[in-house]
């Protein structure tokens, strides 16, 4: 099968809408609803569309289409920058030292401290990739063509990325983390309060978060247990991440406790080596290659093989709809 990523349109709402049912909760950015993901590609292809070349508050959603079938398999988000139409909150995971002189003695203990540290950045996500299509390095694919988009778009970008992963969730739907936190303040389950904020946004949590710090001792063993621990689904994902330069910096999700990777963007390793070249010829040999081309709503990759004198292979030339003297972006597989 021949698959490529490209720019999400109106017309692929029943598929992306049929994924987002199987993502089983946490997902904020691909919730399961009709009127949300509609108003997302919307802002998709207002995003596309937009002359702006500074970070700004664009969202653009890829996804990625078997070309023989012309199904769509998966997607892929990335935020321009976040924080923009409401603050943009995690918990950074601190330390309250205190020193008694009448004991000599002196504790640190671990706090969660609502922040707005990350306001600014861009931000990768909504990667999801539909169970039928989980092979053949589909989820790199997916992954790391947004880091050529951003590559063949940097000015659109912030100098910081971030990348939310989903925490870890019960076989029930719920979140212990959600349990143990703010759940006790919001009058409302995980899965209504991971719905509300999918489709309205987290005002709310601003309204009604206590914003004094969290004693993580406090917690219950289940909540602290999983602080920073990836949705088994995601450790994947993660390790993705790690290998693109990504490092947990004690932020995470305030709703299900996942960890939040950052990155300074230029240092991600797929945008700081991708090549952009002139297609010389079109020839079957060569490394393998994640392939990129065209700007904005054109932008296009797939796997391919790019050989000596900057040549590429005639089954992604055929995906990409390029030719001899075509420009590409691409980096090694």
């Amino acid at each position: 099968m021949n698959y490529v990523i490209r720019a999400a349109k109106p017309g692929d709402l029943q598929s992306i809408y049929e994924m987002a049912k199987l993502t089983g909760g946490g997902f904020t950015n691909l919730p399961p609803d009709k009127k949300a993901l509609s108003a997302k590609l919307e802002r998709t292809e207002a995003s596309f569309a937009s002359d702006k070349e500074y970070p700004s508050d664009e969202l653009y959603l890829l996804v990625l289409e078997d070309t023989d079938s012309g199904e769509v398999r998966g997607t892929c988000q990335i935020f321009g920058q976040v924080g923009q139409r409401w603050p943009f909150y995690s918990y950074r995971i601190g330390t309250d030292s205190k020193h008694s002189e009448q004991l000599d003695r002196t504790f640190h203990a671990q706090v969660l401290m609502l922040s707005n540290d990350l306001n600014g950045a861009s931000e990768v996500g909504g990667l999801f990739l539909h169970p039928a299509a989980r092979a053949g390095g589909l989820g790199l694919l997916l992954a790391r063509s947004r880091y050529l988009f951003i590559a063949r778009h940097r000015a659109r970008f912030g100098d910081r990325i971030l990348a939310e992963l989903r925490g870890v969730i019960d076989e029930a739907g719920g979140s212990p983390f959600w349990d143990g936190v703010a759940g006790k303040f919001f009058g409302m389950n995980f899965q209504e309060a991971d719905q509300f904020n999918a489709v309205h946004g987290n005002q709310f949590i601003a309204d009604l978060m206590p914003k004094h710090p969290v004693y993580i001792a406090m917690l219950s063993d289940h909540a602290r247990s999983v602080i920073g621990v990836p949705h088994p689904t995601g450790r994947a994902a993660m390790r993705m991440l790690e290998n693109e330069g990504f490092a947990f910096e004690n932020y995470v999700d305030i709703f299900d406790g996942g960890p939040t990777m950052t990155a300074r963007t230029d240092q991600v390793a797929s945008v700081r080596n991708a090549k952009h070249i002139e297609i010389s010829a079109i020839a079957e040999t060569g490394q393998d290659a994640l392939v990129a081309t065209g700007q904005l709503a054109d932008f296009r990759c797939c796997f391919g093989k790019i050989g000596d004198g900057a040549t590429l292979d005639s089954e992604a030339a055929k995906l990409l709809g390029v030719g001899k003297g075509g420009e590409i972006s691409w980096i090694g597989r």
